[in-house]
């Protein structure tokens, strides 16, 4: 670590380098606290004279692995990921190696429930229908039976994924008249379940479930937790949403679904080898899907920079930040 020239009180001032494009505002919170210089895209560089202590990176094609690690200049010890997700860095072989892991859990929650509301809302009103239909200037005229969707109030709404993000989703769903039930790592104690009913396994899920939400992170018991068995299993009402990760669901498996009638529609904002998806989603119009917006307000993005500057700062000074994967 270095000390900038007119830090007085000898505290030591990281270098921080962004791979990452940010909100001109995120970068200013930055600048305030670190030695700060942004080189957005790919793998960093080496530049003569400056050196970085810290990295912001973010979910993309470049992952820090053995290999990549291995390639940093040896002043490199901290990774900050803008973002929740972490699945481009190596943990252990940055744990091996002595390099720090930040993340930013937490603080995207509001904004990814209010996605997973849009979501919902999406599907049960056939919104890709309508906007198809209105911006092709198709549009003959009101109908008793144009376009009719399904109301929430009186449905069910499974949560796979009980944290932060479930739970407010489920407290936005219940002001629309939804109850709710959820499967989790645990069950939830009382004052955080408000309500919602504990199910042990994804076959309560799905056979209860008129609206799934998945908000569940990407682990080896996840992956493709949505396939042809658990389908198979749903109501034929169902809308299956994801707001999670999009490897947890098989591809396949949903639109054989899908084309089957086994259940109503999708609402996915995230997908399986993003930003390439699977192009047979555009051809059903039951299908309502986002570029990955959840988290995209700038309130979020601020609170990302400032979650980040905090862990920075803490580690810097000897600290263990609550954000630390390693």
């Amino acid at each position: 670590m270095t000390v900038r020239p007119d830090a007085t009180d000898g505290s030591p001032i990281l270098r921080l380098l962004s791979l990452v494009a940010l909100p001109r505002e995120v970068e200013a919170l930055f600048e305030c606290a670190f030695d700060f210089q942004s080189e957005p895209g790919g793998a960093p560089k080496k530049r003569p004279g400056w050196a970085a202590d810290a990295i912001i990176c973010s979910p993309g094609p470049f992952r820090f692995d053995n290999a990549a690690l291995s390639r940093l200049d040896p002043s490199v010890r901290a990774l900050a990921t803008y973002s929740v997700g972490h699945e481009h860095i190596d943990l252990p072989a940055c744990k091996a190696a002595g390099v720090a892991v930040f993340n930013t859990p937490d603080v995207l929650a509001d904004s990814v429930a209010d996605a997973a509301l849009l979501l919902i809302l999406g599907a049960a009103r056939r919104v890709t229908e309508s906007v198809t239909l209105i911006r092709g200037g198709a549009w003959p005229g009101w109908t008793p039976t144009q376009l009719n969707g399904t109301e929430l109030r009186g449905k069910t709404l499974g949560i796979l994924g009980m944290g932060a993000i479930g739970q407010r989703v489920a407290d936005r769903a219940r002001s629309f008249g939804m109850s709710v039930i959820y499967m989790n790592r645990g069950r939830l104690p009382a004052s955080l379940e408000r309500g919602a009913r504990f199910v042990a396994d994804v076959h309560g899920l799905a056979m209860h479930s008129d609206f799934l939400l998945l908000a569940c992170p990407s682990t080896a018991e996840t992956r493709h937790i949505i396939n042809e068995a658990f389908l198979d299993l749903a109501r034929p009402t169902m809308i299956l949403v994801n707001v999670g990760r999009g490897d947890l669901v098989d591809d396949d498996a949903l639109l054989s679904a899908l084309t089957g009638c086994k259940i109503a529609g999708a609402a996915l904002d995230v997908f399986d080898g993003e930003p390439h998806f699977d192009r047979r989603y555009l051809e059903m119009p039951g299908v309502f899907m986002l570029p990955h917006i959840g988290s995209s307000t700038i309130e979020a993005r601020i609170a990302m920079g400032r979650s980040l500057v905090e862990a920075l700062r803490c580690w810097a000074a000897g600290g263990s930040p609550p954000n630390r994967l390693v």
